[in-house]
Formats: C-alpha cells, structure tokens, sequence
C-alpha cells in the first residue's frame, strides 16, 4: 500500500504530518467553507424530497451513504459522470476493513481493493493534472495550486487524501446518521426533546451521537517514546511498542461521563474522542461532519417528524468501524 501510494497523511508525523495539513488547511478557505455548507444543505433537501417522493425502505442507502459522499464530490470538484464509479471502488476498497475472513479470501481480497484503490486514485490525479492547467473554484484545485513555504500536493498526494477523505469522511458520518436516527428511535424521551427545541439541542445531539455511537472502533499506533501509563506509577509502554486506542472504552469512561452508557443528548460537557481528541492528528472533517449531520437531522425532523428506524440495525462484523450495513426506517 505505502509503496504504491504513498502514506495517507494520517499515518504521519510530524514535520511530514504538519507540512501535508498546512497545505491542506490553506485550501479550506472561507469562501470555500461557506459554499460547502450551503450545498449541505441542498443536498440534504434534495434527499428529504426523495423520500417523500420514493419512500424508499433502507435509510443507510437512501440518506446516510448519500449526503456525505456528494457533499465530498461537490466540494472536491468530482463531475458527475465517474462518480458511481468512485463509489464502486471505495465499497470495493472498504468493504472487508476489520472484518474476519477465511484464509482464502485474506489471500484474494487485498489484490481487489488494491486495484480499486489504484483506479480511484487514478481518476483523481488525472483531475488533478487537469486542474494544474485549468483551476476552477473547488477544493482539487485549491489542493493542487496551494503553495505553502514553496511547496503543493503532488498528485499522489492528492490521491492519498482524497481516499482518505472518501474513507473517513463518508463511511464515518454514514455510520453516525444511522445510528443517530436509531438512537432517536429507541430512546423516545430523547427524541421528544430535540423535535422540542431543535435550535438549542440538535448540537447536543450531534456530539451525543458521536459519542454514544462511536463510529471508529479502535485505531492501532506504534509509540514514539516511553510512556508511563496513567502517570509515574503506571505500566511502562516503551518506544516501538504498540498500543491501541478502543474510542468506545475511552467514550465511556465513568470518570469523565457520569451515567456513561445512557444517551443523553443534555450532555455537557461531552469531551468524546469521537474526532480523536484534539491534538495535531485531531480531524480535518470534525466541522463538516458536525454541520452534515445537524442540517440533514434538522431537514429530516421538520418535514418528516415522524421519520424513525424499524427493527435493529444490521451490523457489519468490522473490528475498525462501528459499521450500520442498512436499517429499515419510515415515516
């Protein structure tokens, strides 16, 4: 994977780590920022206008899946034509992250999410070649002509992050919209609250969601120095050791949330690790992420307030995310 297409900047330090994100932060500028949050909101109303109009069944293909992989297409600049395709390549990429298989399949599987790796990767770089010469006003040619301390995104680079962004940012908050809207379901209470007072408690909501829901399950890290665990009297953890981070442990710590397993979109403070809990890896995406769902919820709940799921969730067996596969919901 590193070999033929580079590190994700995700799996970076610094100065590497640093470098990537400035050039990426100078992309993300105001006017960009502005013109993603009013597409936000078209998208999830074209959304809540199809399911008027179709009332389809599965809520993960008919909402979740789709608003945040066409806010992505839009904000990078994807035409519309290749983007089924793309969508193709990331399922065919992502569909077996954490989940056990037999040795036969182990064997076959990572050569087919190479190669959709390797043609989504393609289609990007060509994009991005082609916005080197001709630069439009969205986020690939903000990418590829952002100059920071003389340096720009080569197109492997911008392969990488799109893939990262495609990854994260879609099956991450596919996964929260799903689960938010059966969380919603199973806790009546909660959901009275919020149809309430939409303005005061659907940022509550969000961040409760995250939380309760956990959409990363853990993330494996190799450690750059020695550690003490829990301070001076804590387990020794040595430099080139690896650790992991259970995000689901860590947001249901009883001494940082009182009543832990309850979900309580009252929540305040919520310190959740839910976007990695700050530091120089803490996520690019969180404010996207953040306002997809707020709008889509606010757009969902105040045209269709009886919209919620039917039966249980059907779960991926992933031991990386926290993956909703389809959930039934009407309204």
């Amino acid at each position: 994977m590193r070999l033929l297409f580079g590190d994700s900047m995700v799996n970076l330090d610094d100065p590497r780590h640093a470098q990537l994100r400035r050039i990426v932060s100078r992309a993300f500028t105001p006017r960009l920022i502005a013109r993603v949050e009013d597409d936000i909101r078209l998208v999830a109303t074209d959304l809540v206008d199809r399911v008027e109009r179709e009332r389809p069944v599965d809520f993960v293909n008919a909402v979740a899946a789709e608003l945040p992989f066409r806010v992505i297409c839009n904000m990078m600049g994807i035409p519309e034509e290749p983007r089924r395709a793309i969508l193709d390549q990331v399922d065919h990429a992502s569909e077996h992250t954490g989940v056990q298989r037999p040795l036969r399949q182990r064997i076959r599987m990572p050569g087919r999410g190479l190669r959709a790796l390797a043609r989504m990767q393609g289609m990007v770089a060509d994009l991005g070649r082609e916005r080197r010469r001709r630069p439009t006003d969205d986020l690939i040619s903000a990418l590829v002509t952002a100059d920071v301390d003389g340096r720009r995104l080569t197109g492997r680079e911008l392969g990488a992050f799109f893939s990262l962004l495609l990854v994260a940012g879609v099956e991450t908050t596919r996964n929260a919209l799903a689960h938010g809207l059966h969380l919603l379901t199973a806790h009546p209470e909660q959901r009275a609250l919020l149809l309430g007072d939409l303005d005061r408690h659907l940022g509550g909501a969000v961040d409760e969601i995250v939380r309760h829901s956990t959409p990363i399950i853990q993330f494996r890290r190799t450690l750059a120095v020695d550690h003490r665990l829990g301070g001076p009297d804590g387990p020794l953890l040595r430099a080139g050791e690896k650790v992991v981070l259970y995000y689901g442990s860590a947001n249901r710590d009883e001494t940082v949330f009182p009543d832990p397993e309850a979900f309580d979109i009252t929540r305040g403070p919520n310190p959740h690790l839910g976007f990695g809990g700050g530091g120089p890896h803490y996520c690019l995406g969180a404010h996207l992420a953040r306002q997809e769902m707020k709008v889509l919820y606010r757009e969902l709940f105040t045209r269709l307030p009886g919209a919620r799921s039917v039966g249980e969730p059907q779960y991926v067996p992933s031991s990386f995310d926290h993956r909703i596969r389809s959930l039934r919901f009407t309204y």
